[in-house]
């Protein structure tokens, strides 16, 4: 018995090592939550906060930009914008597991890297881990990895995707 148990829990690890655990896994924990009407992500506690009439939702850990200190200031500064934008777009054939667009740059920050002759960036969005990691696929947990983005797992994208509707306002604090 201790022999099969010791032998499953390596069989489980291997499997999860090569990423078919977080696709099952997805599947597995896949709820239907209410339809969010804000999201609210705060930068220093690296969390996504879904909402709706004011109430929480559901809460993700996140990882941001690789420089998550300070507003993004111009096109691959790698940090992740501060402000209030609004999900305007998805994409299921993201290079990334499944993507929503955030309506950033604002017209303010147009302005801000404007004054100084720099292009704001673009191309923010929430999703999951790169489409190419298979097994390493662990190696982006736990750490601030995107070019500016904000990233969760791929099975929370899962719920993301779903609770969260085109039109939805986002604030995103430091």
């Amino acid at each position: 018995m201790k022999r099969y148990i010791t032998t499953a829990a390596i069989v489980l690890s291997l499997i999860s090592s090569l990423g078919v655990v977080d696709d099952v896994h997805a599947q597995a924990i896949r709820q239907a939550l209410p339809q969010a009407d804000h999201v609210v992500v705060i930068k220093g506690a690296r969390t996504l906060t879904l909402m709706r009439q004011g109430k929480m939702i559901k809460t993700y850990k996140v990882s941001l930009g690789r420089q998550p200190v300070g507003p993004k200031e111009k096109a691959g500064d790698s940090k992740t914008p501060e402000g209030d934008y609004i999900i305007d777009g998805r994409n299921s054939r993201s290079k990334f597991y499944l993507a929503l667009h955030i309506s950033y740059p604002g017209l303010q920050d147009k302005i801000q890297a404007g004054s100084d002759g720099r292009a704001p960036g673009g191309a923010i969005m929430i999703h999951g881990r790169p489409n190419w990691t298979g097994w390493i696929r662990a190696l982006y947990e736990d750490r601030d990895w995107t070019d500016g983005c904000i990233a969760v797992s791929n099975a929370e994208m899962d719920e993301i995707w779903s609770a969260v509707p085109d039109g939805t306002p986002i604030s995103i604090l430091p």
